[in-house]
Order: C-alpha cells, then sequence, then structure tokens
C-alpha cells in the first residue's frame, strides 16, 4: 500500500490530527516506511510455527499464588490520615 496525500487525509480525518503541510511530506516518507517494514514480514514463513507459538521455554513463567500474611502497611498509611476509621480514610462530604 502506498501513502499519499490522500491516504495521509483520510488518516488525519480518522485520527482527529491536523498535519502542517510543511511536515505532509516527512509523515508520508516515515508511514511508507513502515508500511515497508511490516510488509517484509510476510515473507516470513511461519507454516510450520504453532498458533500459540512463545519464545519462553515452557510458556509464561508464573509466580506462586501464596497468601501472604497480614502486613500493617494499611495501618501505616492510615496513621498519617487527618481522620481514618475502620481501615478507610474519612474526608469531607462533596455530594448532597
Amino acid at each position: 500500500m502506498n501513502i499519499d496525500h490522500t491516504v495521509l487525509a483520510k488518516l488525519e480525518k480518522l485520527s482527529n490530527l491536523r498535519i502542517s503541510d510543511a511536515k505532509k511530506e516527512e509523515v508520508i516518507e516515515q508511514l511508507s516506511g513502515i508500511l515497508t517494514y511490516v510488509d517484509s514480514l510476510n515473507e516470513l514463513d511461519t507454516t510450520a510455527l504453532d498458533a500459540s507459538f512463545s519464545t519462553l521455554e515452557g510458556g509464561t513463567p508464573l509466580r506462586k499464588d501464596t497468601p501472604r500474611e497480614s502486613n500493617h502497611i494499611a495501618k501505616d498509611i492510615l496513621s498519617h490520615a487527618p481522620q481514618s476509621q475502620d481501615d478507610f480514610f474519612i474526608v469531607p462530604a462533596i455530594i448532597e
């Protein structure tokens, strides 16, 4: 796909951006370069790859889901608040 002034005008409208006339040629050149790179990816033979292919050995590493012992971080934070009650900040009412 070639980027020209017509396509750039459509992209401006869709993205709700305004590109100055002085920058339009530069933007067209940059977008064309991006599309050329993406098009070169089509040359890769991926027929032998599984759809769930991952570069990580054994899949995504997961951390152990172990419960933490209760800590006092909330109480430490609330100790600096002007007012708190039952592990909550007390703030002035803003809705009547």
